[in-house]
């Protein structure tokens, strides 16, 4: 698995996670404060999008997963 797949994956889990525990209509309903880590999540990925700097990412690689396919 490459590391935008695990990025975009834990992007995604993060953020039904915090909208799950924040949202009030959500039976896993905790605390609205926790959308504030979804919009952690989102202005991250946005950034990321235009700098291409992801401190998962970078994480990752220094942990040796691959950035790409060979076909990519």
């Amino acid at each position: 698995m490459t590391t935008h797949r695990i990025v975009r994956i834990v992007a995604g889990f993060f953020v039904l996670l915090s909208l799950s525990l924040g949202a009030e209509a959500s039976p896993l309903f905790h605390n609205a404060n926790w959308l504030w880590f979804t919009a952690f999540v989102g202005a991250n990925l946005f950034q990321s999008g235009f700098t291409q700097f992801c401190p998962l990412e970078t994480l990752l690689k220094k942990l040796g997963f691959k950035e790409t396919c060979g076909g990519e």
